[in-house]
């Protein structure tokens, strides 16, 4: 046991200057390029067996029969779990994150919703008797129609709460297009986008006493253990999740049927499962970026200040579960207008569930309000980063809240400058390099910095070195490292005397790492221990006991207690593409970002993030599309063969860097920068390829037949 002793958070705290803000590599850098850093899918448990999904082959139906007792047959098979025989979970419950998606209630009825539906789980002593026994169960369905057709004009579309409002307006909005000099009115459309992080989704799961044991791939092991508890029936304390290293999730890596199939089995055979998802297999079962449809109506006077803006966007989410894609978030907070409109509608068909995806909303919606001011500008013939600039709100347009730093018109000033912005020719297709069109564009971004309760506990050790400990998540962030520094920072000691343990549902309450969130919220935690444990040092005399000093925090109601902002980070987006005329293909020849994202904990890892996002909306621009099949229902090429993404000969040269923000609200100044750097990069590659032909795509990804189909100088 541990001396221990609570802190009070409480907001304004302030940290000398140290190892916040210098370039640190990352603390668990050599474990990983050695090895040594063990994944869900790797660590050994003894006795461990290994469970195979077994998924629908039809898109909407009923099972009619399974026929489990030739594969309980064959060599290695211990169980095969289905509708008939798993255990019953608990589904009337209001999670973390709201109702659960009843994907991952696994195994409870012969409904089949969607395409590659989980049907049963084969489990057998090694994964390849596993496999091959699932590929062998035979199940048969009745078979009903299925609809996954999408598009904005159904009539079944419908007004969706979601976690936002549904509909946003203020002013006349007929009145003042009307009055205006200059109208846009203009359809984008964003196609359905897949995760694809490298690591797959694996969980091992195992009963002792009563307790469930979960050692998975998640993005907040006490965000998984909370619905483990609720699913199972128990009390959270009888959950543990852990969850150390996780190779990328982008939103994906929440509560799924792998996790509950996997302690569904481990309770009928009293032995740890393990369960792995294949790649196929997470393209229908791990969520995925609903494709949007969305109307934009821009209205402004002859001198381009905005007089109405109109937002509308519908998605698609399944027939068990409403997910709602918020594309108009960014319209809620970029720009004012005398009318002001934002509205969200869905269409259930029968499709997996959509989840959040890097920049949930933010991104297809930037990609849409970024390219119709591009439009307006064109009309008006101002220059596109001018137009953004006149319209600058000195509040929330929807909420009519402050903002709590808005620096985004340093961010356009700063990174025209670097970009050569003023070397810019305004007129399209008239710049060439050979057989090459040549363009620029430039587009804003915007992402929250929201902040979630979270605890944390900082021991001082007897040797002289200091351990944190806190459930959080490094999904590939940085954040083990960046904890480190501010740590270090609030201890005032060096780097190297702190040593961070995350990923343990143990720990206690943290925020998940997703919305930009993760690091600024636990590093108010860890911030607020370590500063109340150095107080007590400075009190205290003679030597520590064995089992040292541990003050713990917790920042709930310091969070609370924060008065409302319009709390954001906000950047600039600038590319430069050359586009062949005669084949269509698109190349991205340099792109520039800069941002206000508050201080910036480690510039080596965060400018990572920065590109990695922009690197990802160079791909939403050009490459990513997941295409189904309306008579199957299933998806063409599901696998990373089949769904292109960017690779490195798509990205010769990308720049990322910041400028001075302030954050006063945070106690080491933090906001978000995971997400940011996706939000109008698509846009401003768009915009580009306007400039380099003259033509306008609304309609993404700008694959090359697509080009060529639109035309430009030399058609």
């Amino acid at each position: 046991m541990t001396t221990s002793t609570t802190a009070t958070a409480t907001a304004g705290v302030t940290t000398a200057q140290g190892a916040v803000g210098t370039a640190h590599t990352r603390v668990e850098g050599r474990d990983k390029v050695t090895g040594a850093a063990r994944y869900a899918a790797e660590l050994p448990f003894p006795g461990l067996v290994h469970g195979w999904l077994v998924t629908s082959s039809v898109t909407r139906g009923r099972i009619r029969a399974i026929d489990s007792e030739p594969v309980l047959a064959l060599p290695g098979v211990l169980a095969v779990l289905h509708h008939g025989n798993a255990p019953r979970l608990n589904t009337d419950y209001v999670g973390m994150l709201g109702a659960p998606d009843p994907t991952a209630a696994v195994l409870q009825d012969d409904r089949v919703p969607h395409a590659a539906w989980p049907v049963a789980l084969v489990v057998a002593e090694t994964p390849e008797q596993a496999r091959e026994a699932a590929e062998t169960l035979a199940v048969t369905y009745d078979e009903e129609p299925h609809d996954v057709d999408f598009t904005a004009d159904r009539p079944a579309a419908y007004p969706a709460e979601g976690q936002m409002p549904a509909v946003t307006e203020k002013g006349d909005l007929t009145a003042e297009l009307a009055a205006c000099a200059v109208v846009l009115d203009a359809e984008y459309t964003t196609p359905e986008e897949q995760h694809a992080m490298m690591e797959p989704h694996a969980a091992t799961a195992r009963w002792e006493d009563g307790r469930l044991d979960v050692v998975d791939s998640n993005q907040g092991a006490t965000w998984i253990q909370g619905e483990l508890a609720n699913l199972f029936s128990l009390d959270p304390s009888a959950v543990r999740v852990r969850s150390e290293h996780v190779g990328g999730g982008f939103g994906s890596k929440g509560i799924r049927a792998h996790q509950v199939a996997a302690a569904m089995a481990a309770s009928v055979l009293d032995r740890p499962v393990r369960v792995v998802l294949t790649r196929r297999q997470m393209f229908s079962l791990t969520g995925h970026r609903s494709p949007t449809v969305q109307r934009i109506r821009l209205g402004a006077d002859t001198d381009g200040r905005l007089r109405a803006l109109d937002h509308h966007s519908v998605n698609r989410t399944s027939a068990v579960y409403e997910f709602v894609e918020p594309a108009t978030l960014p319209s809620r907070v970029m720009y004012d207008a005398h009318a002001h409109r934002t509205a969200h509608e869905v269409v259930r068909l029968d499709v997996p569930s959509p989840t959040w995806m890097r920049a949930p909303g933010e991104a297809p919606g930037s990609f849409a309000l970024e390219s119709a001011l591009d439009e307006l500008a064109e009309k008006l013939g101002l220059d596109p980063v001018e137009l953004r600039l006149r319209n600058e709100p000195d509040h929330g347009p929807v909420s009519g809240l402050p903002f709590s730093g808005r620096n985004l018109d340093a961010c356009f000033r700063e990174g025209a400058r670097r970009f050569g912005w003023d070397r810019r020719d305004p007129r399209p297709g008239v710049r060439r390099e050979g057989r090459w069109l040549l363009g620029t564009g430039t587009a804003a971004a915007s992402f929250p910095s929201g902040a979630g309760p979270s605890t944390a506990a900082v021991t001082a050790e007897p040797d002289g070195t200091f351990t944190v400990r806190i459930a959080a998540a490094d999904i590939g962030t940085g954040a083990r490292t960046a904890l480190t520094l501010v740590a270090a920072d609030a201890l005032r000691v060096a780097p190297d005397r702190v040593r961070v343990r995350i990923g343990d549902s143990a720990f206690g309450p943290a925020m998940i790492a997703g919305g930009s969130t993760g690091t600024r919220s636990w590093a108010w935690a860890v911030t607020a221990a370590a500063g109340e444990l150095r107080e007590r040092l400075a009190l205290g005399a003679g030597a520590l006991p064995p089992e040292g000093i541990t003050v713990r925090s917790d920042t709930t109601e310091a969070i609370a207690a924060l008065e409302a902002r319009e709390r954001y980070s906000f950047g600039a987006q600038f590319a430069e593409v050359a586009v062949d005329p005669g084949t269509g293909e698109v190349r991205v020849r340099r792109m520039l970002g800069i941002f206000a994202a508050g201080r910036i904990v480690n510039p080596l890892t965060a400018r990572g993030q920065f590109i990695g996002g922009m690197t990802w909306g160079l791909s939403m621009a050009l490459h990513e599309e997941t295409v189904r099949d309306r008579i199957t229902g299933g998806h063409y090429g599901a696998d990373l063969a089949g769904y292109h993404i960017a690779a490195h000969a798509d990205v010769p040269h990308i720049e990322a860097d910041w400028v001075d923000d302030p954050y006063p609200d945070d106690p080491v100044g933090i906001k978000g920068i995971g997400e940011i750097g996706i939000v109008g990069a698509a846009a401003a590659i768009a915009n580009a390829v306007w400039h380099a032909t003259g033509r306008r795509h609304r309609r993404l990804p700008i694959r090359p037949d697509r080009v060529l189909a639109a035309g430009g100088p030399d058609a």
